[in-house]
């Protein structure tokens, strides 16, 4: 039977979690479309809750069917080709904001890069230090994930990921505190509007990536994951590892080059 785990190629039981995620994400991109024609947040904040509700669901149903024995070693090259192009679809996300801050850069309106009345920041203070942050978080899971994948290090596993969480977080303090003393508004320029949104998206991904670190700590904690099977685990190493590189380019085109 193709739902015997009697071979690699069995089939995982069909999931709702899909097609409700589908709607949850439209319902919130609806109500936000609303939301900024003046009809209230309350469509945007339903469908909010709706997508957490169906993370929260299907990652708990997808760490079962892990705990279960469900992902054979071809399940698991799948999974892997659909998480790369996850992150691929979110390297074309950020070309975009690249693209637009480059863009008004190269060809400013006004012949002048900041625009006149623009502060910018120094690259070399705050920014340097958060850069320093997330490159040591990435260096301790890459860290964590060979001890544990070539020596089954678990010590040094539950070790690495929380290293890694807490200079997550502290990158995010740091980010939003910057945000507090930014010299420039969000509105009103095409700088402020650039910086903002191609830093807060990554800010964002920051946070993302810290919930997925913890889920794998506790995941480790409980003993979760083995040296030969740990695909979420590697997941969340690749998606920290997308967030270090970009936050690379970010400091070196935003802070360094565009200032």
């Amino acid at each position: 039977m193709a739902h015997a785990k009697n071979h690699d190629y069995h089939i995982l039981s069909p999931s709702i979690w899909p097609f409700i995620g589908a709607v949850s994400a439209f319902t919130m991109l609806l109500g936000a479309v609303l939301w900024f024609h003046d009809q209230g947040p309350w469509v945007a904040l339903i469908g909010f809750a709706m997508v957490v509700f169906t993370m929260f669901n299907w990652w708990s149903t997808m760490i079962e069917e892990a705990q279960a024995g469900e992902y054979t070693p071809v399940v698991e090259i799948s999974l892997r080709y659909g998480f790369l192009l996850f992150i691929l679809s979110e390297v074309m996300f950020f070309v975009a904001w690249f693209w637009n801050f480059i863009k008004h850069a190269l060809y400013p309106i006004d012949g002048v890069w900041p625009p006149e009345g623009i502060e910018t920041f120094d690259p070399w203070h705050l920014p340097l230090v958060n850069t320093i942050i997330l490159l040591l978080s990435g260096a301790a899971v890459t860290w964590a994930h060979h001890r544990f994948a070539h020596n089954g290090d678990r010590k040094a596993l539950i070790t690495g990921l929380a290293l890694a969480i807490v200079l997550g977080l502290s990158f995010t303090v740091l980010q939003a505190l910057e945000y507090s003393e930014a010299p420039f508004p969000f509105s009103g320029n095409i700088y402020g509007a650039s910086f903002f949104m191609a830093t807060g998206f990554h800010g964002l991904h920051v946070i993302i990536g810290t919930i997925f670190l913890t889920v794998c700590l506790i995941r480790a904690i409980k003993g979760h994951f083995t040296p030969e099977h740990h695909v979420g685990f590697e997941a969340a190493a690749w998606y920290w590892h997308f967030v270090d590189v970009v936050w690379l380019f970010l400091f070196a085109v935003i802070y360094v080059w565009g200032s």
